[in-house]
């Protein structure tokens, strides 16, 4: 199987990391694709991959094609590779806002694609993404690709439809997670942790409350009610937090990032 990345930015070198990590594919099935010389030295180096500054040399040569540039630039490639693409090629994308429609008009033909959404926690190989298939994907091509999307994280069969729900609950969440992490920590610096020690258990009690929803399944309504002692500090806190709109904040800002992916 060989794959071939258009783009090696950090979505585009999280995922090869995590092939490699995971024996998905072998480095000299990997070709990347970025205009940067200097950029593609730098992969190359790190993962021993194949590089090129030719987007067409990249999308020949691929039985798998991952497009992970930006959306803005997506048409100006596809304009320079389509007519590069073997029939056979599954492209994955994973641009926001491009529809399994849009692109394929664009390539001007029938194509075999799938559209999804990962998140930069594939850095650290705990990713989540989002996936769409496209008509002409074959199971045995959908089982490669998820595989290929499961070596950095967890991958998740969705409609079209839901992929701006997944952008935004997924996608850009960490954004969301980050800015607490950072508030938890100022704050704990105010009370008199040093800065260090405050990132670092601000993070794992982040990294501890997300394992306990997934480990023991239960409702992170009732995980919540096991913290708040009757009379404790835990519902006090609580307390202020609704009074200052934590949830509602959160539900508006997703909204208005859906709202953006649906416009892009």
């Amino acid at each position: 199987m060989k794959l071939s990345f258009i783009g090696l930015g950090n979505m585009g070198s999280a995922m090869i990391g995590g092939l490699i990590k995971k024996n998905i594919v072998s480095c000299s099935d990997i070709t990347g694709a970025e205009l940067s010389e200097k950029r593609c030295s730098e992969v190359k180096e790190k993962y021993g991959i194949n590089t090129t500054t030719s987007n067409k040399e990249a999308a020949g040569s691929a039985d798998i094609l991952i497009l992970s540039v930006k959306p803005q630039v997506y048409e100006t490639v596809i304009n320079d590779i389509k007519d590069s693409v073997k029939k056979e090629t599954v492209i994955v994308s994973i641009a926001p806002g491009k529809t399994l429609n849009w692109i394929t008009e664009r390539f001007g033909r029938d194509i075999k694609l799938v559209r999804c959404m990962p998140n930069t926690p594939a850095l650290v190989m705990e990713g989540c993404t989002g996936v769409v298939r496209g008509k002409n994907v074959t199971d045995d091509e959908f089982k490669t690709v998820l595989r290929v999307l499961e070596s950095f994280g967890k991958a998740y069969e969705v409609s079209e439809s839901q992929i701006d729900a997944v952008v935004a609950v997924s996608g850009s969440s960490p954004a969301y997670v980050f800015m607490m992490i950072e508030a938890m920590a100022d704050a704990a610096v105010a009370e008199g942790l040093p800065r260090k020690t405050a990132y670092e258990m601000a993070a794992q009690a982040v990294y501890g409350s997300a394992k306990m929803v997934l480990d023991t399944g239960e409702h992170p309504a009732k995980l919540k009610d096991m913290v708040c002692s009757p009379s404790g500090t835990t519902i006090d806190a609580v307390a202020v937090l609704e009074n200052m709109g934590f949830r509602s904040s959160l539900i508006e800002a997703m909204k208005a990032c859906a709202d953006k992916s649906r416009r892009l």
